[in-house]
């Protein structure tokens, strides 16, 4: 009898340890509001989708698949759907209402379709095997790895490429007007240029602005 007490007594204490302990831990999120593994965010969220949408234009800018003034464009789109979920939050307490998240999802949507359209299109990036194409290249690169770490947020991205898209129409229009190549005069000029748009990279990539995650 008294061991069968003992035993008893026993059971209840680790029954009343073990609901303690449940009461003393704080209340978790539901699934649905909680990050990702790591603290990235869930999947299939509005964070989840453009960052996954940013990584897309990172390649395609890289790959030479999507051009200076597609990338421009895209990127503008991207930042204006960032100041909307900005404000949108912003409104409620910093959360989308259901409605909110169905309509930037839409827009989610046709951005993606974009993206797809302007990587398998007939535009390309091409920068010719000289020293002029080199850099191109090269600053290109280092937009793609911008957009890619979100060290560049879409605004700067933008604002790069149609710097660059400039740069390309210059270099374009005077090789037309000069048999295929550039004078003297226009490389130095090119050149000058391409210099103002790498100080311009390296000071978005280093300035504190980050794509929102």
């Amino acid at each position: 009898m008294h061991k069968t007490l003992l035993m008893f007594a026993t059971v209840v204490l680790a029954f009343s340890a073990t609901a303690f302990a449940l009461q003393s831990q704080p209340p978790q999120p539901p699934p649905s509001a909680q990050s990702g593994t790591g603290g990235a965010p869930r999947e299939g969220s509005v964070n989840a989708r453009r960052q996954n949408q940013q990584q897309r234009i990172a390649n395609g800018v890289q790959s030479g698949q999507l051009t200076a003034g597609e990338t421009k464009r895209l990127e503008s789109r991207q930042a204006n759907l960032n100041g909307e979920i900005r404000a949108d939050r912003s409104a409620n307490g910093g959360t989308l209402t259901p409605q909110e998240h169905r309509q930037i999802n839409r827009q989610q949507n046709n951005l993606s379709r974009s993206i797809y359209n302007d990587k398998h299109n007939a535009a390309q990036a091409h920068y010719g095997n000289n020293a002029v194409g080199q850099r191109r290249q090269n600053q290109q690169d280092r937009i793609a790895n911008g957009i890619r770490t979100g060290s560049m947020t879409p605004g700067e991205a933008a604002r790069t490429e149609n710097r660059e898209q400039g740069i390309n129409r210059q270099v374009q229009a005077d090789r037309a007007a000069n048999g295929g190549k550039l004078t003297a005069q226009e490389h130095r000029q090119i050149n000058r240029q391409q210099n103002g748009a790498s100080r311009q990279i390296y000071r978005q990539k280093h300035n504190g602005a980050v794509a929102p995650r």
